[in-house]
């Protein structure tokens, strides 16, 4: 019995992992967050393991049984869209009850959407803080004020239909001159990373549609 957390590529397919590769072929389960889109992955690499689905809307309801099935034998692979499950992703609470079974857990290492945001943005990346998706709307402004004092460079999630709101509240919150980085379509043929003031990257980002997954990397306050 185990469960694996195996990284899917964010953009290429290329950046599949062999080992990833390997283990989604050889586990009796594949979990995924949306089964369509994980086809799409499973027949580019030949993978002909079942699927289920598996996503933040019946993970509650399902996670008892799996863990079950696990505790009979089975193995298990989760897999989100794209990145690294558990990351502002479906994983964390099978995972937690796995563990509290007494199951073997194992995270594949390999694509998350925010390392390569992070080291492309030119930032510091010593002391960083990972924030995932901020409130939408209850709480937001508390987060959004909690950024001003942040000392470490910060990343956030965001969806490209929400960036241009995102990019004014921070302007208004740490200042339009604070320095910033946007990446989008990371390892996509129509990758694009944006630096520099808040201003300027809401400038750029005013005049055109915003599309693909955003990862915003914002510089802390300075010292």
């Amino acid at each position: 019995m185990k469960l694996y957390l195996v990284p899917t590529p964010v953009g290429n397919l290329g950046d599949m992992t062999y080992r990833g590769v390997e283990v989604l072929r050889s586990v009796d389960l594949i979990l995924a967050e949306d089964t369509r889109t994980s086809r799409v992955l499973l027949q580019h690499y030949g993978i002909e393991t079942p699927l289920q689905s598996y996503h933040i809307f019946n993970e509650h309801q399902t996670v008892g049984s799996l863990v079950e099935r696990l505790k009979g034998g089975a193995t298990m692979a989760v897999v989100t869209d794209a990145g690294t499950p558990g990351i502002s992703d479906p994983g964390f609470l099978l995972v937690r009850e796995a563990v509290k079974a007494g199951i073997e857990v194992e995270c594949l290492p390999g694509a998350t959407a925010f390392v390569p945001a992070l080291i492309d943005s030119g930032l510091p990346c010593d002391r960083f803080v990972f924030l995932g998706f901020l409130p939408h709307k209850k709480g937001r402004q508390t987060a959004l004020q909690a950024l001003a004092d942040e000392e470490r460079t910060m990343i956030i999630y965001e969806s490209p239909y929400r960036l241009v709101k995102l990019l004014e509240q921070l302007a208004e919150v740490v200042g339009a001159e604070r320095q910033i980085s946007v990446s989008r379509e990371i390892s996509k043929l129509h990758a694009e990373t944006a630096r520099g003031s808040v201003a300027e990257v809401l400038a750029h980002f005013s005049q055109q549609e915003v599309k693909g997954e955003i990862v915003v990397v914002l510089a802390g306050k300075p010292t």
